[in-house]
């Protein structure tokens, strides 16, 4: 967990009635919504959301959605509520209305733990009445939905142990249904990116380097196209460098004209716990300027107080 976010002098009590004090009468107190959001752990903040409920009969969230509104609101709103059931709404708000937004789906399954992707499913089936497996193949199609059915299916081998002999047999069967072949054996590239270990997947493709005399990540891109070359290359940059992946996805969302905010505030909410700072360092280094002053340059008033607070800044 990030050092930032062990407040030691916590009480749940004293938070919940500033919360109640800043929200109740004329006017709110977006200051010290701040404070406290930007300086809490999520096990203090979900348990300030039940000592809130004890204390005043009242729904923290939606006193909360009543009196903060616009980015600031969808960002507190989201730092209230446990990560799981945050990854759900996200799921379910990239796949509700008109079109999809593939690159959510890939972001959240490519990247969480066995652990996770079965808890979110059971969620989802809880609160959307369908399983998420359904859900995700009704929006999508081919490679890209097969690829989407196996990170669902939430079967990656997370130990440690890597088996050389296997790493060389993953990076020849890569090569021959790709690179080797006419066309391209999709099922073969599914199985082993979608079920090796990170540390077996980072040895496939050193071996895999030695035999086609290119980068893995080169061979997706010319063999691959689309929602399933996004998916493919998100599991490569995953097995390598979480924080270099989360660099480049809070990269992406905000480069360019306009900015993503959905995907700032899912990447900053879900990261800040865990790995903010090697994403810090991955993202100077490999953008050439500091993660707080691009968000501040794509921020503003109180929601990029609140962003610069949970990045450490």
């Amino acid at each position: 967990m990030e050092l930032s976010f062990l407040f030691s002098g916590f009480n749940a009590e004293a938070d919940a009635q500033a919360l109640r004090k800043a929200m109740k009468g004329l006017g709110t107190n977006e200051k010290t919504i701040i404070e406290i959001a930007g300086n809490r752990s999520l096990k203090q903040r979900l348990e300030i959301v039940q000592t809130y409920k004890q204390a005043f009969g009242r729904d923290l969230l939606a006193d909360l959605k009543s009196e903060i509104g616009g980015k600031f609101r969808d960002l507190t709103l989201a730092l209230f509520t446990a990560l799981p059931m945050f990854d759900v709404q996200s799921l379910h708000g990239a796949m509700k209305g008109i079109g999809t937004k593939e690159s959510v789906l890939t972001e959240i399954l490519a990247s969480r733990s066995n652990a996770q992707i079965k808890e979110i499913r059971e969620l989802y089936k809880k609160h959307h009445k369908v399983e998420l497996e359904k859900a995700l193949t009704s929006e999508t199609s081919g490679d890209f939905r097969r690829l989407l059915v196996s990170f669902n299916n939430a079967a990656r081998d997370e130990t440690n142990q890597v088996n050389e002999g296997k790493a060389v047999a993953d990076a020849e069967a890569l090569y021959k249904a790709g690179e080797k072949k006419l066309g391209t054996d999709e099922a073969v590239f599914n199985s082993i990116l979608c079920t090796r270990s990170y540390p077996q997947l980072r040895a496939t493709f050193r071996e895999y380097q030695k035999i086609a005399k290119k980068d893995i990540l080169k061979s997706i891109e010319s063999e691959f196209s689309g929602d399933a070359e996004d998916a493919l290359k998100a599991v490569v940059v995953m097995a390598r460098s979480p924080a270099v992946y989360f660099a480049q996805c809070l990269y992406k969302s905000m480069k360019g004209a306009g900015t993503n905010d959905s995907a700032l505030i899912r990447l900053v909410v879900t990261r800040c716990e865990v790995d903010m700072v090697e994403i810090k360092e991955q993202f100077v280094r490999l953008f050439k300027s500091p993660l707080p002053k691009v968000m501040a340059g794509d921020t503003s008033g109180d929601y990029e107080k609140l962003l610069l607070k949970l990045v450490g800044n």
